[in-house]
């Protein structure tokens, strides 16, 4: 592993995400665009690094010892992949992921997964305030529709770009898979 590589992030893609009680959502072709980032990082021996979401809640599709808390297998880690666990939707909040990055001295992001406006983006804004350079795959995230404060529906496409827009502007990058993909060559 070269130091100057991005680590790559892998937000909470677990079984329970890729059920379809989960709801509406968008995106279709975000697991394909993970998929290829992570063959990428694999193929460079660059750093990978699955966050995986471990509820508190005992009824919760995360929760420990549910199957909806594993890894979608075709996003199981690897041996020499690190692994995250989390309790919030933060990924940096009561974690050593922060430390894991700078001992390896680790200062540039490339995230993907899910929720968009959830745990991406707090893990995100974190990355951001801590002072990674982060670069957001917006077509390897993807969002659910949600009701916004004054009870109105939105759809999935307008969370998702709501939510890339709020990291636009202060935390990060937002690119494509194939432009991210571009710049590693």
């Amino acid at each position: 592993m070269q130091r100057d590589q991005p680590a790559l992030l892998i937000i909470d893609m677990q079984q329970c995400m890729a059920d379809p009680s989960a709801g509406a959502r968008n995106n279709p072709q975000a697991e394909a665009n993970i998929d290829l980032l992570l063959d990428a990082w694999r193929g460079r021996r660059g750093p990978v690094v699955h966050v995986r979401h471990m509820s508190r809640s005992p009824d919760s599709g995360f929760a420990p010892g549910q199957p909806g808390a594993q890894f979608q297998p075709v996003f199981a880690p690897r041996p020499g992949e690190h692994v995250v666990e989390k309790n919030v939707p933060d990924a940096f909040i009561q974690s050593t992921l922060e430390r894991w990055l700078r001992v390896r001295g680790i200062e540039r992001l490339v995230v993907a997964g899910v929720s968009t406006n959830i745990s991406v983006e707090c893990s995100v804004r974190s990355a951001g305030n801590l002072g990674f350079q982060v670069m957001v795959a917006a077509d390897a995230c993807f969002a659910f529709a949600r009701r916004d404060y004054t009870g109105a529906l939105r759809s999935a496409d307008e969370v998702h770009a709501m939510s890339l827009a709020n990291l636009a502007a202060e935390y990060a990058k937002v690119e494509r898979t194939a432009d991210i993909l571009g710049m590693l060559d």
